[in-house]
């Protein structure tokens, strides 16, 4: 850490850059495969909170909510600042994440097309593409990070 010296000495732009450098967006997180697969979640699920506001406002809540879950994990992952919090195991809160995802816009999709509004129905053809998005998700974080073994068994 710089004290309060070091940061009188220094030029004023030296020390915002020094303070920004922590936040540095990885542009091959953001073009790699998970980094497309958490924008395309983030896309969805804004444009199912916008059906679900111009609809049925009582489920907005629940987009509202992981628009935001996966704005924090996109952030964390973009700019390697989860590696900063080592005793968490991210791998499986991104799992518990998709999964959570999956449950949540699958109960608010099929609750919400019952209701025959226009936007309602939009919001619920978005959910069953977001629910297929996040399985597709958690199925490659499972098989890649948390699948118990899988290249020994090939091994033996």
């Amino acid at each position: 850490m710089l004290s309060a010296r070091d940061r009188r000495d220094r030029h004023p732009e030296e020390g915002v850059v020094a303070e920004l450098q922590g936040f540095a967006v990885d542009k091959a997180f953001l073009t790699s495969h998970k980094g497309i697969l958490l924008e395309t979640e983030l896309a969805l699920t804004l444009i199912i909170f916008i059906c679900f506001t111009a609809s049925i406002s009582a489920y907005m809540a629940a987009a509202l909510l992981e628009f935001f879950i996966t704005l924090a994990f996109l952030f964390f992952y973009a700019t390697q600042y989860y590696q900063r919090f080592d005793r968490l195991n991210w791998p499986c809160l991104d799992f518990l994440r998709c999964v959570s995802a999956i449950i949540i816009f699958l109960v608010v999709s099929f609750a919400a097309v019952t209701s025959r509004d226009g936007a309602a129905i939009a919001a619920f053809v978005f959910g069953i593409i977001l629910v297929s998005i996040f399985a597709y998700d958690a199925f490659k974080i499972y098989r890649t990070e948390m699948a118990p073994g899988a290249s020994q068994g090939d091994q033996q």
